[in-house]
């Protein structure tokens, strides 16, 4: 009986989510925020709460984060990677102030304590890679000069991820300056290794996970990237930064090959991911905090357009362009939630997981609107601006 309810809410969920992504694509925005909202309603306080099935559904969020940042690898070489950190780091420093700013200050007077403010920073610091990259891909930016400049920031972000997450593990588990210090040695270490295995072994790598059977490919490359990423967790470092460095030591037709076999894993577990921290939040818990995260959202678009207009003009792109990169920033989403679901689960402060749900609900929903009507608006100021006046 157990077995058969389990599976008729797995059944029931998926299905859901299936509905949501076709109605997602009928108004041509991002599912995320419909995923969120499926997760509210499944979970306690929801309408319809799940009973059996939430153990499975956590393990297949794991999956879930640790496919979306392998896919992301997938799209980089380590040499692009070191170069783009290179030349990207400015921008990138940039992008860390302005945005991580607004989140520690909001802790900071709410009252919730310097760990929970470096939580909230990274909340309203790192923009969704997977949204971005639908939005650029859906609106026909990828062959824009400014798309360089806002994948660089992507990929900058992510490895300050890579530094960010296991201070914030061992603030969050309290052990003190010696112990983080120790967490964060271990954790760079390892990044290290990773990358040395990139940058100089890649192809012993792609020898060992290449198959001519798809099969065989996928589950070698699914297996090694898990197994990386629960190794990388196991010693402080981000699972999900883990399998980012797997995806980048593959390149060529193998990495293509590896992105198509699992593309649809990666979006079935994805959805299964925001729908879990959905769960975790209760409904009834986001009207008081409501307020808070419409002053973050506005905060966050001003300065992620910010952020992309410097970077955008440091580059020499015009000013279209630089707004469009501003546009593409917008988003939050899968870092953003890994980072709250870590705070909430520590305990940090209750509110924490409501506020940082309604501020992504609001970004993922904004952003991709925000970037759809940035270009027809600023045309539209430029042919104003370049109008002669009438007297």
């Amino acid at each position: 009986m157990h077995h058969d309810t389990i599976l008729i809410e797995l059944g029931a969920v998926i299905l859901a989510l299936g509905l949501l992504g076709a109605l997602s694509l009928r108004f041509s925005i991002s599912p995320i925020p419909l995923y969120l909202l499926a997760g509210l309603a499944f979970g306690a306080g929801g309408v319809l709460p799940l009973t059996t099935s939430t153990e499975f559904i956590s393990a297949g969020a794991e999956i879930g984060v640790i496919l979306l940042l392998f896919t992301l690898g997938l799209e980089y070489t380590a040499p692009e990677l070191v170069g783009t950190l290179r030349s990207s780091a400015p921008a990138g420093l940039i992008d860390l102030v302005l945005n991580a700013a607004p989140g520690v200050a909001a802790a900071l007077i709410l009252g919730w304590g310097p760990v929970a403010a470096v939580a909230m920073g990274g909340v309203t610091y790192v923009t969704s890679s997977g949204i971005t990259a639908k939005v650029l891909g859906d609106l026909g930016w990828l062959g824009n000069r400014e798309t360089p400049v806002v994948l660089s920031l992507l990929v900058f972000e992510d490895l300050m991820m890579a530094l960010y997450l296991p201070i914030l593990t061992a603030l969050l588990a309290g052990v003190g300056l010696l112990g983080g210090t120790a967490t964060l040695a271990v954790a760079a270490a390892t990044i290290s290794a990773i990358l040395l295995v990139a940058l100089r072994f890649g192809h012993v790598v792609e020898r060992f996970v290449a198959s001519d059977s798809d099969e065989v490919l996928l589950l070698k490359v699914l297996g090694l990237t898990v197994l990386v990423a629960g190794v990388a967790d196991l010693l402080q470092v981000s699972a999900a930064v883990g399998a980012f460095l797997v995806g980048i030591a593959l390149s060529g037709p193998l990495a293509h090959t590896a992105r198509e076999l699992l593309t649809p894993l990666r979006d079935l577990f994805a959805a299964v991911f925001f729908v879990f921290f959905g769960l975790q939040t209760d409904p009834r818990e986001l009207p008081p905090v409501l307020g808070v995260a419409a002053l973050l959202a506005l905060a966050g678009i001003a300065s992620k357009m910010a952020t992309g207009w410097l970077a955008a003009r440091r580059a020499g792109v015009a000013v279209t362009g630089r707004v469009r990169a501003g546009a593409a920033l917008l988003p939050r989403g899968e870092f953003n939630i890994v980072i709250a679901g870590l705070a909430v689960a520590a305990g940090t402060n209750a509110k924490l997981g409501p506020l940082a749900a309604a501020y992504v609900l609001m970004l993922a929903i904004a952003g991709p609107l925000v970037a759809r009507g940035a270009e027809p608006m600023v045309r539209f100021y430029l042919r104003r601006r370049s109008r002669p006046a009438t007297t």
